[in-house]
């Protein structure tokens, strides 16, 4: 949070708002889901007539989608339906299985959904590489974009892209104008309208269906058209259990519970950077899913996941709540039963052309020129291509063998160079030295005559057990006959002087740190610091020339496990701080003159935005003042600390008389002297509020006050509110005090 104030927000469309008052279901939500669900019915049927699936369970896909994922998920502004990610998948178990079938694995699938959130480790779906997700996508991508180039053709697509691609000359020679005239027409369409600034709030897709709709109609053209029973409810295929071997089975229930739960999970990820309100449950999502899954593939309707396309015109439509999801379904139901007759006039060259442009977009240039530039280009390529031939379970293993091989590959990949200068045998290395790549090193090392004078300049990213090892037992044989060794500090710092008695340990963080001399530890660590100082000596340099100009001061204990910029990811310049013994800002006129000048200076001088006081956990401050026998023990009468931490007298008190505190995210009690840290933050901020500046600026609406409690073993920070304070997560805060949007 590189600043807690609102001035520094970026424009975002408008926030979802806590509650479904009627006034804003009517206001916001019920516009919302009209518009999603005239941009659902032709999406619906275009992926079932992709999918090889009666359309009925399309629609039946898309009503259970939204009123019962809706209803029960995690992202409130998801809007859930028949995927076009899916369409693949669903295609093959069609094929293989039966419709029946294929709605029983549907049903199957969405119980383990279930099982799946409930276990709360469905969100490890999103620790698949972007490179394997995204090139899954481009794959069933550019297999729907050929199958449905057939059906714009005037004829019918093929089970695999490979006869797909083989069959277009011959779909090219069958002459079928007006279905061509009609998937062409509604390209051009879903092309051209989004580029009409007055009229594109209106969905492409529903313009370009209807539009062609209408025309062929008016001109009673000759193409096929969408087919749907009489008596949708009496046409419903209910499940049947699926023939074949038990491994068949049980893949296929198991690929669509995964690409379902994936392409869900990723999507309300998606969905949570489009508006400032609540975030997603990521387990509670699933369980919603899931749920639609089951009872979808009950009614003999396809799998359910959560779609982009609808999600985002959902929030962009302005929707508030889950109301606009859910309201959507119902529509679609309504719809389907009181209004099918209008739905068969619709072309399937037309619902073939929305398929191929959505599919042709999953193909995005943006994800290829990110992943180019991190090299992980070859894992998309590999994906998408073993996707769309191979088919999607065994394209997304492919892919997933790839990422491993090279992310193995980079952990044994370091460079070591050994080389004689005036003398002296200099060792260099590089990039992530771990176990794979020891045997490498060793025989490096090994080169080196004995007796010699060496230096080892050790640069690595990573530095493992193995690895360290292996220098170590080196260092040791060398020094034995009689050479030395000097360690670089990048990943060694020097202990003791003694050439023949060097000892070396372990850095809480990975690195290795001197057990003894930490002057010369310091020196060392200033000197690595101006070495390789040259990326940021412009900012630096700007900084000096221009003043420092930071939006907050921020304050916070001297406790040395506490550092601010990291808690906050700021940078230089960001932040005037203030660290004191208890982060206590005592009242104005307590003759605290090196915190009131602060306070001041950074108000009326700076002009920040914001004013954070953080208390944290394990406070030695709290813990001492609600202790006083072992502080009277420990201090001597007269002591600076013990006239310091009477300022804590008023925390104390106020503590006492409170209710227990508990963590919002891990529902554990604080213990007291943790519980004296969040209300001590609460006292604090009335304090700064004595400050005469502090109340002009505050009322002016150019400062913000904020209470802050980092939780040091869970590295974790909670915004503290109220008198009586309690906590919450800080973007739920945020979200709550966001400024309405700019721009959009």
């Amino acid at each position: 949070m590189p600043s807690i104030s609102p001035n520094h927000s970026p424009p975002t469309p408008e926030p979802a708002q806590p509650g479904n008052s009627w006034r804003t279901v009517v206001r916001h939500d019920v516009p919302a889901s009209l518009v999603v669900f005239l941009i659902a019915i032709p999406l619906s049927l275009g992926i079932a007539a992709a999918s090889g699936a009666p359309l009925i369970a399309g629609l039946v896909a898309a009503v259970v989608g939204g009123i019962v994922a809706g209803a029960l998920g995690g992202s409130p502004l998801q809007v859930s339906g028949p995927a076009a990610g899916l369409t693949v998948v669903v295609a093959g178990l069609a094929t293989q299985f039966g419709w029946a079938a294929t709605a029983g694995i549907t049903c199957a699938a969405g119980l383990l959904q279930i099982l799946l959130g409930v276990t709360r480790i469905g969100r490890l779906a999103l620790s698949l590489s972007p490179a394997v997700v995204h090139g899954m996508l481009a794959g069933i991508g550019v297999t729907i974009a050929v199958q449905q180039l057939h059906v714009v053709l005037g004829g019918q697509a093929q089970s695999s892209l490979i006869a797909n691609l083989a069959g277009l000359p011959e779909q090219l020679m069958a002459h079928h104008p007006w279905s061509v005239l009609v998937g062409i027409l509604t390209v051009v369409i879903l092309l051209v309208w989004p580029r009409l600034p007055r009229v594109r709030i209106v969905p492409a897709p529903l313009v370009a269906v209807v539009a062609v709709t209408a025309l062929a109609a008016a001109f009673m053209v000759d193409v096929t058209r969408v087919s749907l029973p009489d008596e949708p409810l009496k046409e419903l295929i209910p499940p049947t259990l699926p023939g074949g071997g038990a491994l068949a089975v049980a893949t296929a229930v198991l690929t669509v519970a995964l690409v379902a739960s994936v392409e869900s999970l990723l999507s309300a990820v998606a969905v949570d950077k489009l508006h400032r309100g609540k975030r997603s449950n990521l387990d509670r999502e699933l369980i919603g899913q899931g749920a639609a899954n089951a009872i979808s593939g009950a009614l003999g309707g396809m799998p359910v996941t959560g779609v982009i396309v609808r999600s985002s015109t959902n929030v962009a439509a302005g929707a508030r709540s889950r109301a606009s999801a859910i309201l959507h379904g119902v529509w679609i139901a309504v719809f389907v039963l009181a209004a099918g007759a209008m739905l068969e006039l619709i072309p399937m060259a037309a619902l073939a052309g929305v398929l191929l442009v959505t599919g042709l977009r999953l193909v995005q240039l943006a994800h290829i020129r990110t992943l180019k530039r991190h090299d992980e280009l070859i894992v998309y390529v590999v994906t998408a291509a073993g996707v769309a031939v191979l088919g999607l379970a065994e394209g997304v293993l492919a892919g997933l063998v790839l990422a491993l091989a090279r992310v193995l590959y980079r952990l044994a990949k370091a460079t070591v160079t050994v080389t004689e200068e005036n003398g002296e045998w200099i060792v260099r290395i590089r990039g992530t030295l771990v176990f794979l790549g020891v045997a490498s090193l060793v025989r490096s090392l090994r080169t080196i005559p004995a007796g010699a004078p060496v230096r080892v300049d050790l640069r690595v990213n990573h530095l493992d057990h193995a690895a360290y090892e292996a220098i170590e037992d080196w260092r040791r044989g060398h020094l034995a006959r009689g050479g030395s060794v000097v360690l670089n500090r990048s990943a060694f710092r020097a202990a003791l002087r003694d050439d023949t008695e060097r000892r070396i340990i372990p850095w809480q963080q990975g690195q290795v740190v001197p057990e003894v001399d930490q002057r010369a530890a310091m020196l060392d660590g200033i000197r690595e610091f101006e070495a390789s100082a040259d990326p940021i000596r412009p900012m630096m340099a700007r900084l000096a020339a221009d003043g420092q100009q930071p939006t907050q001061l921020f304050i916070t204990c001297a406790d040395s496990r506490i550092v601010p910029n990291m808690i906050t990811t700021t940078g230089p310049g960001d932040q005037f701080c203030v660290r004191n013994v208890g982060n206590l800002v005592p009242p104005y006129g307590s003759n605290s003159n090196s915190v009131d000048a602060a306070v001041e200076y950074a108000v009326e001088v700076l002009g920040v935005a914001s004013i954070v006081v953080c208390g944290h956990s394990h406070c030695g401050a709290a813990g001492a003042a609600l202790d006083e026998a072992d502080l009277d023990q420990s201090l001597q009468n007269g002591s600076g600390l013990k006239s310091w931490l009477k300022h804590l007298e008023v925390s104390v008190r106020r503590s006492a008389a409170m209710p227990d505190i508990v963590d919002p995210v891990t529902g554990i009690k604080l213990s007291p002297a943790d519980k004296l840290s969040v209300t001590n933050v609460a006292v604090q901020l009335e304090n700064l509020r004595s400050f005469a500046c502090v109340r002009e600026a505050e009322e002016a609406g150019r400062l913000e006050l904020v209470g802050l409690y980092f939780d040091i073993g869970a590295a974790a920070a909670r915004l503290v509110l109220g008198r009586e304070p309690y906590l919450i997560r800080a973007d739920e805060e945020l979200a709550a005090t966001a400024p309405p949007p700019s721009d959009h």
